[in-house]
């Protein structure tokens, strides 16, 4: 717990799942005539990963955790388990992506869809040497009734997993395209602060967020002897303005999962890769360190 709390570093989101694969491979160079069904698709995305996860440029240094999607937490890098891996080789915290994945929109919001097989993954986790989890919802107005959906069924499910031994990463995403962002920012803030207030000693959670229009506008949550992290995702932004908007938010780090990977080919050299990954990780370590 130490480490998640107070190390350096920023988390890096190496979760995309079913929906979100072919766009994050498109990006990295591979197209979509590479694989012919999902295990070949989930095989390809794999090798990213690991291609990542192993490069000298990825370490304890500069990286807090990762967050995986339960797909590469069943796979191996070098010969390891990838959670054993990542904390054995790299000292690197895994987390588990638990969502199955959002609902239709409904007041402006997307919850998440059930999870009947949550005790059960939860187990396997936490066997498997994870120390928390991420799940995730989209808030697309400032629409109260629908934020409050959002962080009651966040928070009633991250309890879930506190009680199950592991750290949630609670993430109540603000589309950046929302229409009307700082309002809903603000309403989104009051929910969370009201159930986090309510937690006991013991249940420590983390907050992931979209980097809000007003700078430290979770500063609160930062403090909040409940709260063992509050990290940032990029939500959309090019990793410049996701840096600049991060480095004015004293105490938030960095969970980039597009940005980090921003300017990573298939095609390049391995000096070629791990150089690029190499400064990508550096300026999103330094943009966390504020």
């Amino acid at each position: 717990m130490n480490v998640a709390r107070t190390r350096p570093g920023f988390i890096a989101a190496l979760d995309q799942s079913g929906g979100s694969t072919p766009k994050a491979l498109g990006l990295y160079g591979i197209t979509e005539d590479a694989w012919s069904n999902d295990d070949e698709m989930f095989g390809v995305v794999h090798e990213m990963r690991s291609r990542i996860m192993t490069s000298p440029a990825f370490t304890g240094d500069r990286i807090l955790g990762a967050i995986l999607f339960e797909n590469t937490m069943d796979r191996e890098v070098e010969g390891q388990p990838t959670a054993a891996y990542l904390w054995n080789v790299k000292n690197v915290v895994p987390f588990l992506k638990v969502d199955k994945g959002l609902a239709d929109v409904e007041n402006g919001v997307q919850v998440m869809k059930p999870m009947p097989g949550l005790a059960e993954l939860l187990e396997k986790a936490r066997a498997a040497g994870i120390f928390g989890t991420k799940m995730r919802s989209v808030i697309k107005e400032a629409n109260a009734d629908g934020i409050k959906a959002v962080v009651d069924q966040q928070f009633e499910i991250g309890r879930q997993i506190v009680a199950a031994g592991l750290v949630p990463i609670i993430e109540p995403e603000v589309d950046i395209h929302c229409p009307d962002k700082a309002a809903a920012e603000d309403i989104l803030h009051a929910a969370i602060l009201e159930h986090l207030n309510a937690l006991g000693d013991d249940e420590i959670v983390m907050l992931k967020l979209t980097l809000p229009e007003k700078d430290d506008l979770y500063a609160d949550f930062v403090a909040h002897p409940n709260v063992a992290r509050v990290v940032a995702l990029s939500g959309g932004y090019s990793r410049e303005e996701a840096n600049d908007r991060l480095t004015r938010q004293k105490g938030m780090v960095a969970s980039f999962s597009r940005a980090l990977a921003e300017g990573l080919n298939a095609q390049q050299s391995d000096d070629e890769f791990n150089a690029m990954l190499d400064a990508s990780i550096q300026t999103i370590f330094e943009a966390s360190r504020t």
